[in-house]
């Protein structure tokens, strides 16, 4: 969908867009087209219930003589509280209000929120975004389908003052949406389609950007002692992977001094997960193709950040296998050795992100020697009992690091709760076999002791574990993430960069 912004100007064909303030307050622009119209805003708004509060819409059909099509009113609440995330879920209100309608075109009226924060051209900025998001659809697998339902509108014109600056201003929000509908691209993606080579491939589409992408095959992991993420994969045909991306922005040559170390961002990738010989129940098992979120997020937050171009060294690092139970497949009761030296005892072979994070991490920190490493993964459904899909775990070794992370995921409003890390947890993964097991073998405390596994390959480095399994997919629409993949991650960890870690 093309998004366009112009400078105010006299709309008198199509359909468009005002905004109305809590109390049935019409908006200048809105004011100007009940005027044009003899009132029929006004006796629109009088005989129905739309009040100018938050979230609401009202669509009123031009009298005869306008050639206008329709006016939209939509709702903007009180002008003092709009904030950029309100413009948002207005852009997005926007788009699913009269995509579903026929509308191909519209254009939207921006005026000052007298006594708020936004100015207009702000405004404008954030409800484009908002539409762009919202306007994501999976259905290249659909080869049928009603002309009436499917989405019609093509084009968005806001109006604006500095329409020159919106542009400049929204080409990087806009850059950050191409990587946030990557990730949900890949999160979409059956697992017959995507499997780790595949996701590899994908991967590899971001050299086009500048983004140095390598892949190590399973003999090359050998080579350096990955038991853990392999054992995971031997039960599968398809060869497991370990994708390395590295972004220099902060440095044209590319190469580094210790001022300059990356930030890293580490993925699990499980293109599907049976649970390997600790078999799920097939109930729900469908929704296993989505447990390499946490891998998906990264390579969309790569998309993203060298698509904007950000002034950042950054490595991403996704583990991408496949368990299946097979002839080969990996038991209960092994032993395997983890590239840090490490032995686990694997009790539950369904508790295998872990695995395959512990040696993707252990990588990252001793190869690039980081300014910090955030990984994330789809790790537990013991966070979807703690936290629903309305927050992520957040467990850290570093108290600034959670702050900010948490801070960003409020302004984007993917939020994020910390859990706690402690010596007792930690004893609950001793092993009277190994180094460590896999689970406690308690039913408490299941997505701790699972962060507390990853702490055990980390060491002094500041860092966050996110766990998105209850964020990563949504059975029903938000204002500007339609359901299916969220891409829970994208948003969060550009803004973490942008507030922090760029060079000015």
């Amino acid at each position: 969908m093309k998004i366009a912004f112009s400078n105010p100007a006299e709309v008198n064909t199509g359909v468009v867009v005002a905004g109305v303030l809590e109390g049935r307050k019409l908006m200048p622009s809105a004011a100007a087209l009940d005027k044009k119209s003899g009132g029929a805003l006004s006796r629109a708004m009088k005989a129905s219930r739309f009040e100018g509060k938050k979230n609401q819409s009202l669509t009123v059909m031009t009298p005869s003589g306008s050639k206008l099509d329709r006016i939209l009113l939509i709702g903007f609440g009180k002008a003092k509280d709009v904030t950029a995330l309100d413009a948002e879920k207005v852009g997005g209100l926007i788009y699913a209000t009269l995509s579903s309608v026929g509308a191909r075109a519209v254009t939207v009226l921006v005026d000052a929120l007298e006594g708020g924060d936004l100015k207009p051209m702000e405004t404008a900025v954030h409800i484009g975004y908002g539409a762009r998001l919202r306007s994501y659809r999976f259905d290249k697998y659909r080869t049928k389908g009603k002309t009436e339902e499917k989405p019609s509108l093509k084009s968005i014109k806001i109006q604006c003052p500095h329409s020159a600056k919106a542009r400049r201003e929204f080409s990087n929000l806009d850059k950050v949406a191409d990587g946030v509908f990557m990730t949900r691209d890949l999160v979409s993606e059956p697992s017959n389609i995507l499997h780790p080579e595949t996701l590899a491939g994908r991967a590899r589409e971001l050299t086009k950007l500048g983004v140095k992408v390598e892949v190590l095959g399973e003999a090359r992991m050998k080579k350096l002692g990955m038991g853990a993420l392999l054992g995971v994969g031997q039960g599968s045909i398809r060869e497991s992977q370990l994708v390395v991306m590295q972004w220099n922005g902060a440095s044209k040559s590319g190469r580094r001094g210790k001022a300059d170390a990356p930030i890293a961002f580490i993925g699990k990738g499980v293109t599907f997960d049976t649970g390997g010989i600790s078999l799920k129940p097939s109930g729900g098992m469908e929704d296993m193709k989505w447990d390499m979120g946490g891998a998906g997020v990264v390579i969309g937050l790569m998309k993203a950040l060298a698509g904007r171009k950000a002034k950042v060294n950054v490595v991403g690092v996704v583990g991408l296998v496949e368990n299946m139970p097979g002839g080969n497949a990996q038991r209960p009761g092994d032993i395997v050795t983890s590239m840090s030296g490490q032995t686990i005892e694997v009790l539950n072979t369904d508790a295998e992100g872990r695995l395959v994070l512990a040696d993707a991490l252990h990588y990252t920190n001793d190869r690039f020697k980081p300014k910090f490493m955030v990984n994330l993964a789809t790790l537990t459904g013991a966070i979807i009992i703690s936290l629903g899909d309305q927050f992520a775990g957040l467990f850290s070794n570093d108290d600034k690091l959670s702050e900010r992370l948490s801070d960003a995921g409020t302004a984007v409003e993917e939020k994020v709760w910390r859990f706690p890390l402690t010596d007792e947890y930690d004893k609950m993964l001793r092993s009277d076999a190994a180094d460590m097991k896999n689970i406690s073998g308690g039913r408490g405390a299941g997505s701790i002791t699972a962060a507390q596994f990853l702490k055990r390959f980390v060491g002094k480095t500041p860092w966050a574990h996110l766990d998105i399994a209850g964020v990563t997919w949504s059975k029903k629409d938000a204002p500007t993430v339609p359901k299916g993949g969220t891409a829970f991650g994208v948003r969060l960890l550009d803004r973490l960069v942008a507030d922090h870690y760029e060079h000015r």
